[in-house]
């Protein structure tokens, strides 16, 4: 085992000049409160997420005994994520291979991970939510939706094989060529999501489903090596570069 690192929580990121999240520890929870207006990814947004997920991995590492743990994602509001910030995506070219990096770490974590959904979260927003283990919605107000179709803007293959893979293809062609914005109700009847819930209950929710799957933490690194077998395929379409892409879009 590591050297467990010093962590004082709450954690500001990606400081606390510049603050547009909040990495907590709740018990054997982590929350990570994601509270930057509507949640926009930019690559200072994904690095200060990659940042707090690396944070909770170097603790989950340094453990010397098996140990409960799990990582809850929250938006603020109405809304846990808007998506990729457009202006940002287009004029960086480097920030796709950030936004492909996080939801690659997000999908292959090495504990459980539940994504608590205060409120909208849609395209890029909606694929992080996606790449969690577990999902809980707020059934009152709040879609998922990928509205590429409407943007117009196509799916990297990473992005497209994560839904492939966790949607049934009538799911997947609605959500994906109608830009279907799913209610609560509809996304838990179509399996896209595993709880819904009042908007004051969401949050305890997630954390209560968080607290059921955080024992299996306790198999240790094999975590997150199941999840690297479950998502192969995917795992390796995410880790091309996009500029490789690109040019075939």
């Amino acid at each position: 085992m590591s050297e467990a690192p010093e962590v004082s929580f709450p954690v500001k990121l990606p400081s606390a000049s510049n603050h547009q999240m909040t990495l907590s520890r709740d018990g054997p929870l982590f929350i990570l409160h994601l509270h930057h207006a509507d949640n926009r990814f930019t690559t200072e947004f994904c690095k200060a997420i990659l940042k707090a997920l690396q944070i909770v991995e170097d603790i989950f590492l340094a453990c010397e005994d098996p140990t409960d743990m799990a990582l809850v994602t929250i938006g603020q509001g109405k809304i846990y994520s808007n998506g990729l910030q457009l202006e940002h995506a287009v004029g960086y070219p480097p920030f796709m291979d950030y936004y492909l990096t996080l939801l690659r770490r997000m999908l292959t974590f090495c504990i459980p991970t539940v994504a608590a959904l205060n409120g909208h979260a849609f395209a890029g927003g909606c694929m992080l939510a996606m790449a969690h283990d577990y999902r809980v919605m707020r059934s009152d107000r709040g879609y998922l939706c990928m509205n590429e179709v409407d943007l117009p803007s196509p799916l990297a293959p990473g992005m497209a094989a994560i839904l492939r893979y966790q949607l049934t293809p009538v799911t997947f062609r609605n959500m994906v060529l109608q830009g279907h914005r799913f209610t609560a109700q509809e996304a838990l009847d179509q399996g896209i999501v595993d709880e819904i819930a009042p908007e004051k209950e969401v949050f305890d929710r997630a954390k209560a489903l968080a607290l059921k799957w955080a024992p299996k933490a306790k198999s240790g690194i094999c975590y997150r090596q199941l999840k690297e077998e479950m998502y192969t395929d995917i795992v390796r379409y995410l880790s091309i570069p996009y500029n490789r892409l690109a040019p075939k879009m």
